[in-house]
């Protein structure tokens, strides 16, 4: 259903349950109602995290290359039900904080996923990169050097994780530096740029294999008095000058360019996840207690803060008021008492404004930011919406994306305009078919129908060589599956 992109349970009502059956070699699909439930027993009697993790594992094992950096970012995902009032979020897509969940996902160079961690109280990247993700990667990244070869060239790393300025923290890139772990992300607060003579023509291969032409510059700096860091500018045809800050001391400037530059492929997984497999979609509206151990921000320290927020903005107005009043006319008793009265008048508002917001900042210092969810006020509980639906769906569609990647790499060796792979495989997923047993032979026989122009069926016939190559076997038959175009 997902390959066919049917991003919802309900829409499989509309197509024909006969023909879907016959996908499954049964004499029809489950309907809805039996398939929710299906879900339902899945995820309540099976360890949907044991195999979630399995499948991470494999994917590391059989590709080790792809784990030497890795991508992590969070993507927001609003939620509209009524059943709980789920803690406000910036969904920086719409710019509005609505109520959602995050899940933060892992990703190859190329924007292959491998796995996922949802969080209904958000604590911001750092904590989840320091409680979730990076002792989860230290156990399961394949081919990291050995203890002994981590003490005898210090600056080696286990492995290289690429993230946005979320996650820009002197005090987090100095801890990762003691576990052997390297870090790149953007710098905030560059202010001077660096003269234009320091740059030099790079050659940098980027993830999609293309070689292009960089002007790279690079100094080491003791970042907020705490690490060593190597920052690399980039400098554009603008003349904008890029900020990369990289704890990576091993690999040469032209590869940490390309893997910062980069990030870009994670971006187009989450944009093509949310078209195409409806990554936003909500699986289920059941919820479930939140532990009560769980840290929530203090609605007392929220709403002073909020207070501040407001406060401030009207002090900056004033302030602008107060700038722009000037003497601009003919000097005159009566113009400099009419100067001096509005002057005064917003220098009083000034103050007074000045004085309310340092009361409300001390209040909110007396406050605590964090309290556990179990100290909420009534009116501000809140339950959570259930896990295992969710992370269920979202392996399959994992499966599905990375399955669809293989195709799109298989044609784009065939295919003159290599941005098109995606294009085609989607096409060839809702392509007309005929299902055909030869049991004398021990084929079973997939005629996939032509396709709109001579091109594409010779790339079809290029796939269906590689797909027959592996001879793949139907499920609970001894039927080889062969591909074949129908002419």
């Amino acid at each position: 259903m997902a390959l066919a992109r049917l991003k919802s349970v309900e829409k499989l009502r509309y197509y024909a349950p006969g023909e879907w059956g016959k996908l499954l070699g049964l004499d029809r699909i489950p309907e809805v109602r039996t398939l929710r439930d299906k879900v339902h027993g899945l995820c309540d009697n099976g360890d949907v995290n044991t195999w979630s993790a399995d499948l991470c594992d494999e994917w590391m094992q059989s590709a080790p290359e792809t784990t030497y950096a890795l991508y992590v970012d969070g993507h927001v995902r609003v939620y509209n039900g009524t059943q709980t009032k789920l803690p406000r979020h910036f969904v920086s897509r719409q710019r509005l904080c609505l109520r959602a969940t995050t899940d933060y996902w892992v990703n190859a160079m190329d924007g292959q996923p491998f796995f996922v961690i949802s969080k209904e109280v958000d604590p911001g990247l750092l904590k989840v990169l320091k409680q979730d993700i990076v002792p989860r990667l230290i156990k399961d990244v394949p081919n990291q050097p050995t203890e002994i070869q981590l003490e005898k060239e210090p600056l080696l790393h286990r492995l290289c994780l690429v993230f946005d300025r979320e996650g820009y923290s002197p005090d987090f890139f100095a801890s990762m530096r003691k576990q052997h772990i390297a870090c790149l992300t953007y710098r905030k607060y560059t202010k001077v740029n660096w003269p234009e003579t320091e740059f030099i023509s790079y050659q940098v291969r980027l993830v999609s294999g293309e070689t292009v032409k960089m002007k790279l510059a690079e100094r080491g700096i003791y970042l907020g008095q705490k690490v060593w860091v190597r920052e690399i500018r980039k400098l554009t045809e603008s003349y904008h000058q890029t900020s990369i800050l990289a704890t990576n001391f091993i690999d040469d400037i032209s590869f940490i360019a390309s893997a910062m530059f980069a990030r870009w492929s994670q971006e187009n997984f989450f944009n093509y996840m949310r078209q195409h497999y409806g990554l936003d979609r909500i699986i289920t509206y059941d919820t479930e207690d939140i532990p009560g151990t769980t840290q929530v921000i203090n609605p007392e320290w929220r709403q002073l803060d909020g207070k501040i927020r407001s406060k401030n903005s009207k002090l900056n107005r004033l302030l602008s008021q107060f700038g722009l009043i000037v003497l601009d006319e003919e000097i005159s008793s009566e113009t400099v008492r009419k100067y001096e009265e509005k002057k005064s008048k917003l220098h009083e508002s000034i103050n007074e404004m000045t004085l309310q917001i340092d009361q409300l900042k001390r209040k909110r210092k007396e406050a605590d930011k964090y309290i556990k969810a179990g100290q909420l006020p009534e009116s501000e509980k809140f339950e959570m919406l259930k896990k295992d639906s969710k992370h269920f769906i979202d392996t399959i569609k994992m499966v599905c994306y990375r399955a669809e990647t293989a195709l799109a790499y298989s044609v784009r060796d065939k295919m003159a305009r290599t941005d098109d792979a995606r294009s085609l495989v989607r096409a060839i997923f809702n392509t007309e078919a005929d299902i055909v047993p030869d049991e004398k032979q021990g084929v079973l026989r997939i005629r996939l129908h032509q396709l709109a122009n001579k091109s594409e069926v010779e790339v079809v016939k290029h796939l269906c060589k590689e797909l027959n190559e592996t001879c793949t076997v139907f499920p609970d038959t001894n039927l080889r599956l062969f591909y074949e175009v129908v002419s």
